[in-house]
């Protein structure tokens, strides 16, 4: 029986009929007359050396109804910008290369950051702010995906089915989330989404009683899915933040601008493995550790904003709360696995649970000692207001670059 059941308050697309890829994107193709269809890819140069980002060019190539892909390059000199350039080189669809390294466009992150305006932190928020700026700036997509580009199970069709409901003109949808199971060499991943987010959400609702962010976070099935697709209206007041917040972030901005019937959610693959992140127990700054950190910072400025004062107290019942509700999901998850023939390390659980919750109070004591720390970039709309020749700017720096540096 197909699941078709509707949870929470963000509708769901589910796929239900294994429809053909032919008909995605012959439907897809019809809607790029009308609506003009993009892609971000936000990558380390270390990404092209990997297994997943070559697959994921040999599979790109062959899309028909992209009108522009935006890569966003992170961490290259020169020489690696220009092995970019050539290794890119293979799409035959119009696609540009952000070198975030490269002087030009560190130029313009020198000016910007003279007003404030410009990404404090190197990451995957900043490279996609400025690849987001590029979009609104060529002008050459209505509507837009991101992912990774870590993604080992990539397939044609997952693009197609991230994209088809802001493509679809007779949709209302600004943003859609995708979503899929995490399974892969035999046991179930996504630990910081199973056995964090979602507790630490149940365990809010538990404290504070019914709260409509609250229910809309818990609406969505894999809140931290880096694959998700928007109208580029959506991104010129988009604040994101820098950190490992960025998809609770951009969450929390689409609920904070949009009514829930113009957000969605969507089935985008049977089977999604990506390149896994340590759990690194002594070292908060970096792996899942860190991202529990980030995410739990992101979820206590959100609720702050809607009036929710927070306490040391607070934050010691909400870790007791977490911990009760993540150690029977640890069961749950255990009996899930099981009934599937996979394995599962109960062991392993729980630490990771414990440090979890750890981390929980971690954050919320940074939370308590730094109330006015400012996470977000700046928006797009804010950034334009400030400097106005910004788009020209940025659209020549990475043309020029694109442009010189091309190996002929």
């Amino acid at each position: 029986m197909g699941d078709f059941h509707q949870s929470g308050i963000v509708t769901t697309l589910h796929n239900l009929t294994r429809r053909s890829l032919h008909e995605l994107e012959a439907e897809l193709t019809n809607f790029s007359q009308q609506r003009r269809l993009g892609l971000i890819l936000p990558s380390l140069y270390s990404e092209l050396d990997t297994e997943a980002l070559p697959n994921i060019m040999h599979i790109l190539k062959d899309v028909p109804y992209l009108n522009q892909i935006v890569i966003g390059l992170d961490r290259a000199d020169l020489a690696q910008y220009q092995h970019a350039l050539e290794f890119f080189s293979v799409l035959p669809q119009n696609h540009h290369v952000l070198w975030n390294d490269g002087e030009r466009l560190q130029a313009l992150h020198k000016d910007l950051a003279e007003q404030g305006l410009a990404p404090s932190h190197i990451g995957k928020g900043r490279n996609v702010w400025y690849c987001m700026g590029y979009v609104l700036a060529s002008r050459k997509a209505e509507s837009v995906a991101l992912h990774d580009c870590d993604i080992l199970t990539y397939e044609r069709d997952l693009l197609a089915r991230l994209l088809y409901p802001v493509a679809n003109p007779q949709f209302n949808y600004e943003f859609c989330k995708g979503y899929y199971s995490r399974v892969a060499n035999g046991k179930m991943n996504g630990r910081v989404s199973r056995l964090f987010v979602t507790p630490l959400i149940r365990a809010l609702k538990k404290i504070l009683g019914n709260n409509d962010y609250l229910e809309f976070m818990d609406s969505f099935r894999y809140p931290l899915a880096g694959e998700f697709s928007f109208r580029t209206n959506v991104l010129v007041d988009l604040r994101i933040p820098s950190d490992w917040g960025l998809e609770i972030g951009v969450l929390s901005e689409m609920h904070r601008n949009y009514a829930h019937n113009r957000l969605c959610q969507v089935e985008i693959a049977d089977n999604y493995d990506h390149k896994h992140q340590d759990l690194s127990l002594e070292d908060k700054q970096a792996g899942l550790s860190k991202m529990s950190i980030d995410i739990s910072k992101a979820i206590f400025r959100k609720m702050a904003t809607q009036g929710v004062v927070f306490s040391n107290e607070t934050f010691r019942t909400l870790k007791a709360t977490y911990l009760r509700i993540a150690l029977d999901f640890v069961e749950t998850y255990h009996n899930d696995s099981k009934f599937n023939g996979l394995y599962h390390d109960i062991h392993t659980e729980e630490a990771a649970v414990e440090v979890f919750s750890e981390n929980l109070v971690h954050a919320g004591q940074k939370f308590l000692e730094n109330p006015m720390e400012t996470p977000f970039i700046p928006s797009w709309n804010r950034v334009v207001s400030a400097m106005p020749d910004v788009f020209t700017r940025l659209r020549d720096a990475v043309e020029q670059d694109n442009q010189e540096y091309r190996i002929k």
